[in-house]
């Protein structure tokens, strides 16, 4: 794959403002070992057309070596990954703060939270 020098991944919705505070958090207990993409940006929509299918943009994505893991199979392996002795820098996207949805009124959140447990897929590659 041609970003393989970048994984673990995490793609996730940067034009969703709990998303982005979502992101936040990883990022935080990760310490910056996980590269983190949006869904909208280039290397996203190049990641999303390569390797994932039609349901990329209903939930985020942790993208390992071998398997790409979506919305509820994800947390596991993210967790592991985030705990892991694992040690390098990586990049990450610009977390856009600036919804262009209503995300931040409380029936958002309980939305969102709902999709991450609904949405669940698992993709070998």
């Amino acid at each position: 794959m041609i970003f393989d020098e970048y994984l673990p991944l995490i793609l996730f919705d940067d034009q969703c403002y709990l998303c982005g505070q979502f992101i936040k958090i990883v990022n935080f207990f990760a310490r910056d070992k996980i590269t983190i993409i949006g869904h909208y940006s280039d290397f996203g929509i190049k990641i999303r057309n390569e390797i994932l299918d039609e349901s990329a943009l209903d939930m985020f994505w942790f993208i390992e070596k071998k398997v790409a893991y979506g919305g509820r199979e994800a947390l596991l392996p993210l967790i592991k990954a985030i705990i892991s002795n694992k040690s390098k820098k990586l990049p990450i996207t610009k977390i856009n703060n600036d919804c262009k949805q209503e995300c931040k009124t409380i029936k958002a959140v309980f939305l969102r939270s709902f999709s991450l447990f609904s949405n669940s897929k698992k993709i070998n590659l």
